[in-house]
């Protein structure tokens, strides 16, 4: 189900930030976030950096269903046939932040932190992750999905950090 390397725990993560930082200063990009079952940790991640007002416009903490189709524009209709937790929905909360921004590169992430929520099809662990780059719209958008281990905490912590990882794949230089 991965297309990319699980996290690298090693790395801290203030490092990955200044690092996501310098380029999107360097390509004169702002970035946006549609969080679910982080609830605005990757936003809080991001904003601990001063400075970050330069280069990040805001989150869409977008825990609910409602709140998917009412703040970025996530079709019902999508939430129905696929459920919060899928590739379309990620794609969806992407394009939708950047429509509902100034912001030019997204990021959103949709999962199961646990402990309860998940079902057969879509255990605890399963976050998927959509990144789109391009304003008014999006010219690229790239999805992912990850099954994480751990706790809620840790679950969240993964995939907070899989978020930065998949920016700095988009933005560093030859991607």
């Amino acid at each position: 189900m991965n297309e990319r390397a699980l996290p690298n725990p090693e790395t801290d993560l203030s490092v990955l930030v200044d690092e996501l930082a310098g380029h999107l200063l360097a390509a004169d990009l702002t970035l946006v976030t549609a969080e679910s079952c982080t609830g605005g940790l990757l936003a809080a991640t991001l904003t601990e950096r001063p400075g970050s007002s330069r280069w990040f416009e805001g989150a869409f903490v977008t825990y609910r269903l409602s709140a998917k189709t009412r703040m970025i524009g996530v079709a019902a209709e999508t939430l129905a046939s696929f459920g919060p937790v899928s590739e379309p929905t990620a794609r969806a909360m992407a394009e939708g932040a950047l429509a509902a921004s100034d912001a030019r590169i997204s990021v959103a992430v949709t999962g199961v932190a646990g402990p309860d929520g998940g079902d057969p099809l879509t255990p605890v662990g399963t976050v998927w992750f959509g990144w789109a780059l391009g304003a008014p719209a999006p010219r690229c958008v790239q999805t992912s999905c990850f099954e994480f281990a751990g706790d809620r905490a840790a679950i969240r912590a993964q995939a907070v950090r899989v978020a930065i990882e998949g920016l700095l794949e988009i933005l560093r230089p030859g991607a």
